[in-house]
């Protein structure tokens, strides 16, 4: 029925419109996910949703523990549309709610941040199974709980007297990286076809006039 549905939808969209729609899901992943602790800056946090959108990654999970997460459409460009974000906010640590939740998910959780036990981007093993990459506050980085919960650590090798890249660069300088090398490998990256059907039948309802309405008649004389 999904398939069916998508082809009654798609005839809403002009031809140009649909072979991009089937261009990108072909490209959306879900091997590699990024985690957002408690970023302040709207820019910063539009930057990156933007970032994972350019890169094929769908989920993004918001952590905001004393920041509220704000999107800047100017930056954003609408990306956030396109995406799943999942926000953490409703406990006394969200933090550790999110990375809980990944880990049963049979997420690595990867740290981005300067550590002792840092592995440099480019030696980063991708292949041995999905990650979650998190990224931390502008001023203050990952917190305390991230590092104590956090399965590897990623570093980006810099060569100036700045010690770090402001949030948005990073994640479009890591994301580059590891999508570039993910999409040249034979790991097995891509959404499942099940996973493309539903994606594809929220983004068909967000993008054509009365969507849901229109669902919901073709469900009911089904």
């Amino acid at each position: 029925m999904e398939n069916e549905l998508i082809q009654s939808l798609s005839k809403y969209l002009t031809q140009n419109r649909w072979s991009l729609f089937q261009k990108v899901i072909a490209n959306r992943t879900k091997y590699i996910t990024v985690v957002l602790e408690d970023i302040y800056q709207s820019q910063n946090a539009s930057a990156v949703l933007r970032t994972c959108d350019c890169f094929g990654i769908q989920n993004v999970h918001v952590i905001e523990n004393r920041n509220e997460f704000d999107v800047n459409p100017k930056v954003a460009l609408g990306a956030s549309k396109w995406l799943n974000i999942k926000h953490y906010n409703s406990n006394d640590n969200n933090t550790l709610e999110a990375l809980n939740a990944l880990k049963e998910k049979d997420y690595r959780i990867v740290a981005t941040t300067p550590h002792e036990n840092d592995v440099s981007l480019e030696n980063f093993n991708f292949e041995k199974g999905k990650f979650a990459l998190v990224f931390g506050t502008e001023l203050n980085g990952i917190s305390d709980i991230v590092k104590q919960n956090a399965d590897e650590f990623l570093k980006i090798p810099m060569f100036g007297f700045t010690e770090s890249f402001n949030i948005s660069v990073s994640a479009a300088i890591i994301l580059h990286h590891l999508t570039l090398k993910l999409r040249n490998s034979k790991v097995d990256w891509q959404l499942s076809e099940a996973e493309q059907n539903k994606l594809i039948i929220s983004w068909l309802k967000k993008s054509i006039k009365g969507g849901e309405s229109i669902v919901n008649n073709f469900l009911n004389t089904k």
